[in-house]
């Protein structure tokens, strides 16, 4: 094979090489904002479950002892 082919071939399979490189960086970052957003979707669920967890608590707290029979 003569050397300027070969060197040719090497330069598109550079070439394609960077392009594919460049296309996987895009993703990784694109990749990286969704889980950067999920990360603050997921801590936020958490603390609405914790104020939640806090009020069925105070409102359990309110609740009269099981032990106390009802006045009939």
């Amino acid at each position: 094979m003569p050397l300027q082919i070969y060197i040719d071939q090497l330069s598109e399979r550079v070439d394609r090489l960077l392009l594919r490189h460049e296309e996987l960086q895009r993703v990784n970052q694109l990749l990286q904002q969704q889980v950067e957003t999920l990360r603050s979707e997921r801590d936020q669920l958490r603390q609405q479950c914790h104020a939640a967890r806090q009020r069925l608590d105070a409102l359990l707290a309110q609740l009269p002892a099981e032990s106390q029979e009802p006045e009939a």
